[in-house]
C-alpha cells in the first residue's frame, strides 16, 4: 500500500500541537503526495457525489420491440370449430381435452381439414389461419363462422439457466413472455444469482440485460420480451468486495456483491472504531481510478460526520483505513522502547 504509507507520512508531517492531525488540503500537503493522488474531505456540500454506487445502471442495447404475435409451427395443435356444422369440428369427448382432438400442424408447416385439404399454418397467426380457413370454405358452407385457437403451444420456447431455483425450458405462448416473467417462471433467481450481467442469447448474439435497473430504476429496455430461441443466463454472482483496516475492533473484508453498503455501515458492522486508539478525524477511505488514487476523509467526531458517512457508498476494491491517534502512537513507542530501556538498566546495575 505506498500510497497509504505516502499518506501516513504526510499525516504525521503535518501533526498539529492539539495532538490532532490535520488533513493534508493544502497545497503543499498535496504536491507531497504526488500527482497521482487526490485528497477529498468529505462535507455536506460533496456527499451528494458519492451517495449512489458509481457503476449505476447500464441500458441494454438489446432489440426490445414490445409486439407480440404468436406464429404457429409445427408441432402446434390447433382446434378449430365451425358453427353449426359439428361434423367439421373433431368431437373431443368427455376423456378428450381440446390438444388431444384437435389438429397437430405437420413438421412441413401444414394442416390437413375436412373439404379443403391441406392448409398452410406455420409463420401465421390463428387469426390468419381462421381467415383463411373461411374463404375456402366458403366453396361448401355458405357464410361458414370459424374459429380457431392454438390448443397446445409446442412449437415455440425459451430457456431459463443459471443461479435460478429451477433452470427450465418455457413454451411461448399468445400472451407475450418478458425477461423478469421468465425468472420468476424459473423459481427466481437464487441466493448467490448477479441480476446486473444477466445475458440472452439471440440469432447468434449475446446481450447483456442489467435486470437489476429494471427493479430498481424502472428502465423499462432492461425487461425485455422475449422470442424463440431465447436462451437467459443468470450469472453467478462475482466477489465485490472493500478492505476495513486500521484502528477499528475488527478488521474485515466487506462483501459489496448483495447490497449498497456504506461506510458507516461497514464501520459498525465491524464493531466500530477503537474508542482508545482511533483518530476519529482520520477516517480514510483510498479508492483507485486508473493511475489515479482518490483518497477520502471523514471527520467522525461529531454526529453530523457519523451521518455524512451513512450516504458515503463503498465500491469494490475500496480500501477503508482509520488512522491510530498521535497519543496512542506516542505512548506505542513509550511500550516497545521500555523493555530496552530496562534491560539497559539492569545490565548496568549488575555491572556496578
Amino acid at each position: 500500500m505506498p500510497v497509504i504509507a505516502a499518506l501516513l507520512m504526510a499525516f504525521a508531517v503535518s501533526a498539529c500541537s492539539d495532538g490532532y492531525i490535520e488533513f493534508p488540503t493544502s497545497a503543499q500537503a498535496q504536491q507531497s503526495l504526488g500527482d497521482n493522488v487526490e485528497v477529498i474531505v468529505l462535507n455536506a456540500e460533496n456527499i451528494a457525489n458519492f451517495a449512489r454506487p458509481a457503476r449505476g445502471f447500464t441500458p441494454t442495447t438489446m432489440p426490445n420491440n414490445r409486439d407480440w404475435t404468436y406464429a404457429v409451427g409445427p408441432g402446434d395443435i390447433l382446434s378449430v370449430i365451425v358453427f353449426d356444422h359439428p361434423e367439421l369440428t373433431l368431437p373431443a369427448g368427455p376423456q378428450r381435452s381440446a390438444a388431444e382432438s384437435g389438429f397437430q400442424v405437420a413438421s412441413d408447416g401444414t394442416i390437413t381439414y375436412p373439404y379443403i385439404g391441406t392448409l398452410r399454418a406455420a409463420g401465421r397467426s390463428a387469426g390468419q389461419i381462421r381467415s383463411d380457413l373461411s374463404t375456402r370454405l366458403a366453396d361448401f358452407i355458405p357464410n361458414p363462422q370459424v374459429e380457431v385457437r392454438v390448443a397446445a403451444y409446442n412449437s415455440q420456447s425459451v430457456v431459463v439457466s443459471g443461479a435460478v431455483a429451477s433452470p427450465n425450458r418455457q413454451p411461448l405462448t399468445s400472451v407475450r413472455l418478458s425477461l423478469i416473467e421468465a425468472v420468476n417462471a424459473a423459481g427466481g433467481l437464487s441466493d448467490d444469482a448477479d441480476p446486473r450481467i444477466v445475458t440472452i442469447q439471440r440469432g447468434g448474439r449475446v446481450f447483456t440485460v442489467d435486470m437489476q435497473g429494471f427493479l430498481e430504476a424502472g428502465i423499462g429496455q432492461n425487461n425485455p420480451i422475449l422470442r424463440n430461441g431465447d436462451i437467459v443466463n443468470v450469472p453467478r454472482r462475482r466477489a465485490e468486495e472493500a478492505y476495513l483496516l486500521g484502528e477499528v475492533a475488527r478488521p474485515d473484508v466487506v462483501d459489496l456483491s448483495r447490497e449498497p453498503i456504506t461506510l458507516t455501515q461497514a464501520i459498525t458492522r465491524s464493531g466500530g472504531l477503537q474508542q482508545s486508539r482511533a483518530n476519529a478525524r482520520g477516517v480514510l477511505v483510498f479508492r483507485g481510478d486508473g493511475d489515479l488514487t482518490r483518497v477520502f476523509q471523514l471527520d467522525t467526531t461529531t454526529p453530523a460526520g457519523l451521518l455524512l458517512g451513512t450516504r458515503f457508498v463503498l465500491e469494490p476494491r475500496d480500501v477503508v483505513y482509520v488512522l491510530r491517534s498521535p497519543l496512542q502512537r506516542w505512548n506505542d513507542t513509550i511500550v516497545r522502547l521500555l523493555p530496552s530501556v530496562q534491560a539497559v538498566r539492569t545490565v548496568d546495575d549488575l555491572t556496578n
